[in-house]
């Protein structure tokens, strides 16, 4: 995050350049009537009256030519932060890099860029220069300076007071709306099990009372809020008033002239306006700080990215060397002390009961997370010495909820290579190629658009089967040298059943290695070797034929693979 400031210091440097120049200038009204009502109007100088005119133009023209400048020099510098942050924070939020990492990350940092390019930000810049006004108003005489001084310290303390007010109900408004847009989120993503399930008029009424919930912190804390600035408005024109009628009490004593009254109050007004503003946006600043405070617990969270040697592309070796591995937030360990190897050429199988820990198994072959002890080795390297892009292109993984992702069928099924920079055509060529190694080639061909077919989030405008046929191919793009394939025929009828098992036995022929977890026995059929998986612990691992045996003879059939007749009433 600093280095991304420090990226922005350009902008920020011309920021606060022109904010000098432009307080400089907001002088030029109070010397302008001080010369109108000092020179022009007693000896009627109208010659002096249009030469002046003309300055005071000049100055307030050059004045607002500058203020347009600074207004684009924040929003570069918003967009100069996006550009240097965004993409670390994206790769943060989609790695869970951090526990608890918020997935509002990306709004809160669009807070934080706003607030440092609007309102606020312009009136902390100007508060640093309220000092020449004060000079200016000691210098015109000494009860103007100390009236100036005083009302910037009541302003001050007002917005002192603001803050201990509206922070508590600022912060939690702000994750309570966090909360209620996610769940929103969530139930727009599933409309259709929400509408089939008879949920619509719960959800809805949840979600309004989640917003109520959002809404009422919100307002509570406006309304303190609008308090302070209104108060702080009522306060700032009493100041401006008083200022006129000491002003006139002075020169009623002769010791102002008759110009400095108007001075007097144009520079107390401009002196406490940035006060003002930073009152007015307060609510906005503190959120921008809770924004700041998350973000930086987020990149504070895991070590730095540090440049990884490039190993070669690896034959498909895997090897779990006792590996222990927990839920979130869970103590006990769902994996035990988990070893065995897979060799290039070879399909294990992974069977065992519901909770068993097989799709944890299968989620750190496929380095999608890190095991908590232990290691996971592909052809000898753990998989942290991996850059993890370049590992995917050599993993096939394919999850059990396919998780496709919004886009055209050709860009799930090439991981959408097309944002990597990659050629078109040869894009194309190994997508196609990859629907062809799947069996999903002419099931692709007969959607409405083929492989430009767009879909929705989570593979919507597929059925079930045939979005885990293009996660099928999505996993062979690229020949990958290890395919992880958990119940990767839970959707399939019986074509896509012979699709996957001619898929499993040509990526075996060419030498990849297959990890497969499955409840439906068919698609062990091919399996060279099974592992029992009980507990989080490695009950049994050998030959497909002497696994099966083992079982059955100690009369514990793994999960699922018993025969069960059902029979109707009598």
């Amino acid at each position: 995050m600093a280095a991304a400031f420090r990226a922005c210091r350009p902008h920020l440097v011309g920021i606060v350049v022109f904010s000098g120049l432009l307080n400089l200038l907001f002088l030029a009204p109070s010397i302008y009537m001080m010369q109108v009502y000092d020179r022009v109007v007693p000896t009627g100088g109208l010659l002096t009256l249009l030469f002046i005119t003309l300055a005071v133009a000049f100055a307030l023209a050059t004045l607002a030519l500058l203020d347009g400048v600074r207004a684009r020099l924040l929003v570069r510098a918003g967009l100069r932060l996006d550009r240097v942050l965004a993409g670390p924070l994206l790769d943060k939020l989609m790695a869970h890099a951090a526990p608890g990492a918020p997935i509002q990350g990306m709004r809160e940092f669009d807070i934080l860029r706003q607030t440092l390019s609007g309102p606020a930000a312009l009136g902390f810049l100007d508060a640093p220069w309220t000092p020449i006004y004060l000079i200016v108003a000691f210098m015109l005489h000494p009860a103007l300076g100390l009236l100036t001084i005083v009302g910037g310290a009541a302003l001050v303390v007002l917005a002192v007071l603001n803050e201990r007010s509206i922070k508590a109900g600022s912060q939690a408004a702000a994750r309570a709306s966090g909360a209620a847009y996610a769940a929103q989120e969530a139930a727009a993503q599933n409309a259709d099990i929400v509408r089939a399930l008879g949920m619509t008029g719960a959800l809805r009424e949840r979600q309004l009372a989640d917003r109520r919930t959002g809404l009422g912190l919100a307002g509570r804390a406006q309304f303190t809020g609008g308090a302070f600035a209104a108060g702080t408005k009522f306060l700032r024109l009493f100041l401006q008033s008083a200022a006129l009628g000491l002003g006139a009490w002075l020169a009623v004593e002769r010791q102002i002239s008759a110009g400095a009254i108007i001075a007097a109050s144009i520079l107390m007004s401009r002196a406490l306006q940035p006060v003002e503003q930073v009152v007015g946006s307060w609510s906005a600043v503190i959120q921008a700080r809770g924004a700041l405070q998350t973000l930086a617990e987020l990149f504070a969270a895991g070590d730095r990215e540090t440049p990884r040697t490039q190993l070669p592309a690896p034959k498909g070796a895997l090897r779990f060397d006792k590996v222990f591995q927990r839920a979130p937030g869970v103590e006990a360990p769902v994996l035990k002390g988990v070893s065995f190897a897979l060799a290039p050429g070879e399909v294990l199988g992974v069977v065992g009961p519901s909770g068993a820990g097989k799709t944890t198994l299968a989620r750190l072959a496929a380095g999608a997370v890190a095991p908590d002890a232990g290691a996971v080795r592909l052809d000898g390297a753990s998989l942290a010495d991996w850059d993890p892009d370049r590992l995917g292109r050599h993993v096939g993984y394919l999850p059990q909820d396919s998780a496709l992702i919004a886009g055209s069928v050709r860009d799930n099924i090439s991981r959408f290579a097309i944002w990597r920079g990659e050629e078109p055509s040869a894009i194309d060529a190994a997508a196609v190629s990859a629907g062809q190694a799947a069996g999903a080639h002419e099931m692709i061909l007969r959607l409405p658009n083929g492989y430009d077919t767009l879909l929705a989030y989570g593979g919507r405008g597929l059925s079930a089967g045939q979005a885990q046929r293009v996660a099928l191919a999505r996993a062979l793009y690229g020949a990958p040298a290890l395919l992880v394939l958990d119940e990767p025929n839970s959707c399939l009828d019986t074509e896509g059943e012979m699709a996957l098992a001619k898929a499993i036995a040509d990526a075996r022929t060419r030498g990849a290695s297959i990890l497969i977890i499955a409840h439906r026995p068919g698609v062990l059929a091919i399996a060279d070797r099974l592992l029992v998986l009980r507990d989080g612990v490695v009950e049994r691992v050998g030959p497909r034929a002497e696994v099966l045996t083992a079982m059955a003879g100690a009369a514990r059939p793994a999960a699922n693979f018993n025969v069960v007749e059902l029979k109707g009433p009598q």
